[in-house]
C-alpha cells in the first residue's frame, strides 16, 4: 500500500486527486475564465467519473502535476465552438439566434 498526503490547504478552490494528492498543489488555484468552464455542480457529477490514477491505487507512476478540472476545461473551451459551428450548419439550432 503507498502511502499518500493528505489535502493540501494552498488549494482549497479545487478538490481533483491532483490537487488533493498529487503534485498540482504548488500552481496556482483554479479561476474559471472561459463560458465554457465547469460549474461546481458539473464538476460534482463528473469528478468521480474519472479514473483513479495508477500510482494512487499503487501500481506505480508518478503523481499528476496538472488539476483534472482545468484539464476538463481546456477540452470544452476547445470543442465548445466545433461543436456549436456543426449545429449553426446543421441549422438545428434552438437558441432563436442567441448564439450568433
Amino acid at each position: 500500500m503507498v502511502a499518500v498526503a493528505g489535502s493540501s490547504p494552498s488549494t482549497p478552490g479545487c478538490d481533483c486527486l491532483a490537487h488533493r494528492f498529487g503534485n498540482a498543489a504548488d500552481r496556482p488555484e483554479r479561476r474559471p475564465r472561459y463560458g465554457s468552464d465547469m460549474s461546481d455542480a458539473e464538476w460534482a457529477a463528473v469528478r468521480d467519473l474519472l479514473p483513479v490514477p495508477g500510482w494512487l491505487a499503487g501500481r506505480g507512476g508518478r503523481p499528476e502535476g496538472y488539476c483534472h478540472r482545468q484539464m476538463i476545461d481546456q477540452c470544452r473551451e476547445v470543442k465548445a465552438p466545433m461543436v456549436l459551428s456543426r449545429v449553426r450548419r446543421a441549422g438545428s439550432c434552438r437558441c432563436r439566434g442567441l448564439c450568433g
